[in-house]
């Protein structure tokens, strides 16, 4: 079963005049891990798609998307999955074995994609406008980076899977940011960029904890509420940072004008309001 939600572009005006279920309602991920179905959100930031499949024992397939155009999602985009859950296969161009934590990357062209198996998988998608070969990237095949201290609780290292560092795609730069335990904050200091939007999913937080995610202008913060295996669409004109009640992990995206990591604008503490 596939199921595609649209999300139109929001200005930071009109965001100024939401309340909390507006915000959540139109920045909010959430309800795309549904046992046997295929949860896309489209949205109208750099065309970026962001969903879930939960195969459950069975095998879905994802094909046509109507949004996209195209007779098969992956005609004219690239796309990364991600395994949040347990082992799980996925076939595509090839036939991939997934277990959590690993992320896989499909060029453009590499047809229908199936899912099996006990995974569940976060799936992120970008057009995309050359054909990059399909990759199938552990944890220790990633690069990484250790940033933070326990003093300001914001101790963390992050992993970069699709990454210029590792490997080419065209849009697409996903990772994922592990907090050591006793830390909460990330990517604080905040920032934003402009050229580029981005999307957050939370994992690994305890069910009774919550993640603060923090967004809006840097002069005009807001935040939404979220639980394990929600996230957040950033529009490029937004912060993106989150502090939580527990340690947790979140996968982050860009897509945009740009590949280049460290093209971001920077919002000092003083600045924040």
């Amino acid at each position: 079963m596939l199921n595609v939600e649209i999300r139109h572009a929001i200005d930071p005006k009109t965001a100024k005049t939401f309340g909390t279920e507006e915000l959540r309602q139109n920045f909010r991920v959430g309800d795309i891990f549904l046992s046997g179905q295929i949860n896309l959100i489209y949205t109208h930031y750099d065309r970026m798609i962001v969903g879930g499949a939960v195969p459950d024992g069975k095998e879905l397939v994802l094909d046509e998307v109507k949004p996209c155009g195209t007779a098969s999602i992956l005609d004219r985009r690239e796309m990364v999955i991600v395994n949040i859950g347990g082992d799980g296969t996925i076939k595509a161009d090839d036939e991939y074995a997934m277990s959590k934590g690993d992320m896989l990357y499909l060029g453009m062209g590499a047809g229908k994609i199936s899912f099996s198996g006990k995974g569940r998988f976060y799936i992120l998608s970008a057009p995309a406008h050359h054909t990059y070969p399909s990759r199938l990237i552990k944890i220790e095949d990633a690069a990484s980076v250790t940033l933070g201290s326990k003093e300001t609780a914001n101790e963390r290292t992050i992993y970069q899977f699709v990454h210029p560092e590792v490997m080419k795609a065209c849009q697409l730069v996903v990772g994922m940011t592990k907090l050591s335990t006793g830390s909460v904050w990330n990517t604080m200091p905040a920032h934003y960029h402009d050229r580029r939007m981005e999307a957050y999913l939370y994992i690994d937080v305890p069910a009774d904890q919550r993640v603060f995610h923090m967004m809006g202008e840097p002069n005009e913060t807001r935040h939404m509420v979220l639980k394990s295996e929600e996230g957040a669409i950033s529009p490029p004109w937004s912060i993106h940072s989150g502090a939580g009640t527990s340690a947790y992990t979140f996968i982050w995206a860009m897509a945009g004008d740009n590949i280049n990591y460290k093209d971001m604008d920077m919002v000092s503490m003083e600045t924040l309001r």
